[in-house]
């Protein structure tokens, strides 16, 4: 039988990743994978631009698993609140690579 996956991706600032994945843990996700990046938004701090570095996660799921993870995200890290982060889910076509303990 074939499962159908989800992948969200959460993108918040440089610190917080190792959260977003205690969180989704705790909501049902196995783990997840945290890339580095920097937001294209320049903001002047005395007359110098700064690039804010951020934390991408990204986290693969069954689907039955994806509402939980997306709502306890939207919660505990505060993603209502501007400037905080944002999740967004990805319908995927085709996983292959994934093994797990039946």
């Amino acid at each position: 039988m074939e499962q159908n996956y989800k992948l969200i991706i959460t993108i918040v600032h440089k610190g917080k990743a190792e959260k977003v994945i205690e969180v989704s843990r705790k909501a049902g996700a196995t783990g997840g994978t945290i890339l580095a990046g920097h937001g294209a938004a320049v903001r002047l701090l005395l007359g110098i631009s700064v690039e804010p570095e951020r934390e991408i996660v990204l986290t693969l799921m069954e689907e039955s698993k994806v509402q939980a993870v997306i709502e306890a995200l939207e919660q505990e890290m505060d993603l209502r609140e501007p400037h905080k982060g944002i999740a967004f889910i990805l319908s995927l076509d085709r996983v292959v690579g994934l093994y797990q303990d039946r």
